[in-house]
């Protein structure tokens, strides 16, 4: 029987650090086996920064994830953002050999590899070249070219670039707390495939993925990648404005947004006012709820203004590259009140929020549906597309180990030998009573059988000898 695969995603992310194990059950659907989190310390707009503590916080999410999962963790495949992270397109091609045979897995193998050893900035490093559309001897607009013949085979390629040093710092912290490191997937492209339908990356599509540190966006178009950039601002940053606008510690700041921040400050009315308790015993203050909204408003613009100006780098208002399906909003940052109002107003493209729950299995709990575990959700499937197994039952772990039980050494009782009779013979000489014997004797379950027969024996031999 097969074993069905384990799969477990990483998530690293400025404000929390997410653990999810994962399997698919019998109708595809990806069931959720535990979850893991834990405060963020060591990261900062989605780079490490301090080695020791974000290892720490991993190895803490990842502890939670296995109580209560029940799995042990093996491997992961961990998420990547930061403001190091950049996009170019490419265009390459191979020549094959034998025309006459059908184009192979290995031909595109072969193609991507050569793009993946390309010559990039010093201290930079490829992390995803991602085929777009091929070409087959001057045929354009080919999806698939597996099974078709050709000699030259050309394609589109998006890369994905970032710093050497920040990939490598990210991969030593997932080893130093104890793990494998099975793939790297920018957050962007996990977060798509967890909140967008296959029909929205046709009409063509705009995910932006709100998280503490950074906002991350992947636009496409016709099923295919088109364009991808992380911009250094995130939630954090708002958290930060409400904290030195209204004179609080970032605690209550983080605790105003999330309860009564709004990203359209015409919703709150100028009497609606919130009492904070003041530090130490001093006077408890009190803040406008327009003032608030005000705050949020000014810097939530400027986070939607730069990922526009991203959207029209790409070129959405020539037709052929136009976002029927608008923008997709996801990450902790989407749960800000209006925020999707806002978007509508300045880019003037439809919007939704984007849940995780169109993959999720029905019994899933419902805060896993939250736009926070976007990005952990599609990092899972993405696990789960490389069919690796990468979490153990610890109940299986335990039938493994070898269980060495210490027995004392006593003679074997199921054949007594005539030699073993003399020695009975010369402890009666010596005035040692059969019950003696009896006591050197552990009297276990399984040879309860023979040491009564043995027992009779003696006896029989000891009358004989009278």
């Amino acid at each position: 029987m097969n074993k069905e695969s384990i799969a477990v995603g990483l998530d690293i992310g400025t404000t929390k650090i997410v653990a999810m194990i994962g399997k698919k059950n019998e109708y595809g659907k990806l069931e959720i086996l535990g979850v893991g989190k834990s405060k963020s310390l060591g990261v900062h707009r989605g780079v490490v920064n301090n080695i020791t503590q974000t290892i720490q916080s991993i190895q803490q999410a990842v502890a939670e994830a296995e109580n209560n999962s029940g799995y042990k963790i093996n491997d992961v495949v961990v998420g990547i953002a930061g403001q190091h992270i950049r996009s170019i397109q490419h265009h390459d091609y191979i020549i094959r050999k034998n025309a006459d045979e059908v184009i192979g897995d290995y031909d595109i193998e072969q193609l991507t590899s050569q793009v993946q050893n390309l010559a990039m900035l010093p201290g930079e490093e490829i992390i995803h070249a991602l085929p777009q559309e091929f070409k087959i001897d001057g045929q354009s607009e080919i999806k698939e070219p597996v099974g078709m013949y050709g000699g030259r085979v050309e394609s589109s390629f998006h890369i994905v670039v970032g710093q050497a040093a920040s990939i490598r710092n990210l991969g030593r912290c997932v080893k130093s707390a104890g793990l494998e490191l099975t793939g790297l997937t920018l957050e962007p492209l996990a977060s798509s495939d967890a909140v967008l339908s296959q029909e929205e990356k046709e009409a063509g599509v705009a995910l932006i993925d709100i998280g503490g540190g950074t906002t991350d966006l992947a636009i496409f178009k016709d099923g295919i990648i088109r364009h991808t950039a992380v911009i250094p601002f995130g939630g954090n940053v708002i958290t930060d404005d409400i904290k030195e606008g209204c004179s609080i510690i970032e605690k209550q700041a983080e605790l105003l947004k999330t309860r009564f921040g709004s990203a359209w400050p015409g919703e709150n009315k100028d009497n609606e006012i919130v009492s904070i308790p003041g530090l130490r015993g001093r006077e408890p203050k009190e803040i406008s709820l327009k003032n608030l909204s005000k705050i949020i408003h000014a810097r939530v613009v400027e986070i939607i203004e730069q990922v526009y100006a991203e959207i029209k780098q790409y070129g959405h208002e020539e037709p052929k590259k136009k976002l029927i399906a608008g923008i997709v909003l996801t990450g902790g940052g989407a749960q800000l009140k209006h925020i999707k109002q806002l978007v509508e107003y300045i880019t003037g493209m439809d919007t939704r929020i984007g849940y995780p729950n169109e993959h999720l299995a029905g019994n899933s709990d419902e805060e896993l549906s939250s736009p926070l575990y976007a990005t952990s959700v599609g990092l899972v499937m993405e696990s789960l597309r490389n069919n690796l197994n990468s979490a153990t039952p610890f109940v299986e772990m335990k039938r493994e180990e070898p269980v060495v039980v210490k027995q004392p050494a006593i003679p074997s009782y199921e054949e007594p030998t005539s030699s073993q009779d003399e020695e009975e013979v010369k402890a009666e000489q010596n005035n040692v009573t059969p019950q003696k014997v009896e006591e050197h004797v552990p009297e276990t379950p399984k040879r309860r059988y023979d040491f009564n027969n043995l027992l009779g024996k003696i006896k029989e031999f000891l009358d004989n000898a009278e």
